[in-house]
C-alpha cells in the first residue's frame, strides 16, 4: 500500500523551505513539458521568483495555496484565485495544479482537487473555473472529478518547447 499525500494550506508568510519546494515542483513540471505559462529553459530560480509572487498573493488574501506532501516534501500544489470582481464573488479560479512527475499516478492530483473544492466551499465559492490542455493528464483528472468542459480555444498557448496547444475551458458547480 502506498503512502497517501498530506494536503496542507500554506499560510502567510510562506516559509522559504516551502517556496523552494514549490519551485522544484513547478520547474519539474515545465521540464516535463507542461503548458503552465512558462517556456524552456526554465530554472528553479525562475520558479522561485514566481512562487515569491504567489506568496505575496497569499499574504494579501487573493490566493489560497495548497500543497501536497509525500515523505515530508512538497510534491504537488494547487491555487484558488479569490480576487474576483464584485459581481463574481460566488466563483473562484483554480490555478497551477501541479504534481511532480515522480509522484504522479498516486492520487496526489485528485487529493489536491478535492481539497481545493472543500476550501472553495468554506469560502462561499460554489462555481469554479480553470483552463487546461485537452487530452493531457490534468484534463483527464478534471473530467474524472466531475468538471464540465465549455469549449476549446485552438492555439491558445504554447508548450514549453514552443509548439502550439489548445486549451479547454472547464467549470464545476459545487454542492452548497
Amino acid at each position: 500500500m502506498s503512502e497517501s499525500a498530506e494536503i496542507v494550506s500554506l499560510t502567510a508568510p510562506v516559509s522559504d523551505r516551502a517556496l523552494d519546494e514549490l519551485a522544484e515542483v513547478l520547474a519539474d513540471c515545465v521540464e516535463g513539458g507542461a503548458s503552465v505559462n512558462f517556456m524552456s529553459p526554465y530554472s528553479q530560480a525562475d520558479a522561485r521568483r514566481f512562487f515569491d509572487k504567489v506568496g505575496s498573493a497569499v499574504a494579501s488574501g487573493d490566493i489560497v495555496l495548497l500543497a501536497a506532501r509525500l515523505g515530508g516534501r512538497i510534491v504537488g500544489t494547487v491555487q484558488l484565485g479569490l480576487d474576483m470582481p464584485p459581481n463574481q464573488s460566488h466563483r473562484a479560479d483554480v490555478k497551477k495544479m501541479l504534481v511532480r512527475r515522480y509522484a504522479r499516478g498516486r492520487g496526489v492530483g485528485a487529493a489536491l482537487m478535492s481539497a481545493i473544492e472543500d476550501e472553495a466551499r468554506r469560502r462561499g465559492r460554489w462555481l469554479l473555473v480553470l483552463d487546461t490542455v485537452p487530452g493531457e493528464s490534468g484534463h483527464r483528472l478534471y473530467l474524472r472529478a466531475g468538471w464540465q468542459q465549455s469549449g476549446t480555444v485552438p492555439d491558445y498557448a504554447l508548450f514549453p518547447d514552443g509548439r502550439l496547444c489548445d486549451t479547454a475551458i472547464m467549470w464545476k458547480r459545487l454542492e452548497r
